[in-house]
């Protein structure tokens, strides 16, 4: 029964992906523009480390190639929120405010797993092929490391998507009681930009912020100190901590919001 229900969910999440991308493409002019839109931003978050480097050699014990890594990975993060949690996460607010969420509630499938695959930004992949490009750059300089190494930070970056994941969740489910939250959809935006600099350059406070309630820290800084062997061992505990927190208090927090909810349609 259990591996029925496993290749029922992978097939709608075939289907949504799917139709989404259909849906992202109907527009041809626009899908085209998002995707200038998307290599210009691209190109965008790795000119300031540049810019930063050239005049600085090391930065709080980061060097050139070991910022680069970081940055690398936050364009992979940028991808996946990009593409994938933001045009989903974000039409739920819409969605409440509308009665459109309704007609999602009514069919048979995890509402959840419905509110998160609806949409993709194909425009987004020019984020995560310049992210997984910058990565291998970093890695030719400082030299690849070995597989277990690579694992490890795979998997805490993986962490990292995580808790970040579960953090829109919860800020998307505040639509439900005050339905307008657009602000904090962009001051979420704003402050996990943060991540694109290695975490060791803040201050503790805002180091302890980046890595607990805004866990940026955890899909930027912690897989590149993996790699570069600075990882410290109660980091690993901090990340897979922070991920099944935000997932298990986002997947509780939307539950109790759609027992609560009272369609805008009604």
């Amino acid at each position: 029964m259990s591996r029925e229900l496993g290749a029922f969910r992978l097939e709608v999440v075939g289907a949504l992906v799917r139709v989404s991308l259909l849906s992202a493409m109907q527009y041809r002019a626009s899908f085209f523009a998002e995707f200038m839109v998307g290599a210009l931003s691209a190109f965008g978050v790795a000119v300031p480390l540049l810019l930063v480097y050239a005049r600085v050699p090391v930065i709080e014990g980061w060097n050139f190639d070991g910022a680069l890594l970081v940055t690398g990975f936050f364009l992979l993060y940028n991808a996946f929120v990009a593409g994938l949690v933001e045009p989903n996460l974000g039409a739920v607010v819409d969605g409440v405010r509308t009665g459109e969420l309704d007609y999602l509630l009514v069919r048979p499938v995890d509402a959840q797993l419905l509110i998160s695959l609806r949409k993709v930004a194909p425009a987004a992949v020019w984020e995560l092929v310049a992210g997984v490009a910058v990565v291998v750059v970093a890695l030719a300089r400082l030299g690849v490391p070995d597989w277990g190494t690579m694992a490890l930070a795979a998997g805490l970056f993986v962490a990292g998507l995580a808790a970040t994941y579960g953090l829109w969740l919860l800020v998307i489910c505040t639509s439900f009681w005050f339905v307008r939250v657009d602000n904090l959809r962009f001051l979420l935006t704003a402050i996990t930009d943060a991540g694109r600099w290695p975490v060791s350059v803040y201050g503790r406070g805002l180091r302890l912020l980046l890595t607990t309630l805004i866990p940026v820290a955890l899909v930027s800084s912690f897989p590149a100190m993996a790699l570069l062997g600075t990882l410290e061992e109660g980091h690993v505990a901090t990340a897979l901590g922070a991920a099944a927190g935000m997932l298990v208090l986002s997947r509780w927090v939307l539950r109790r919001a759609l027992r609560n909810y009272a369609s805008a349609s009604s």
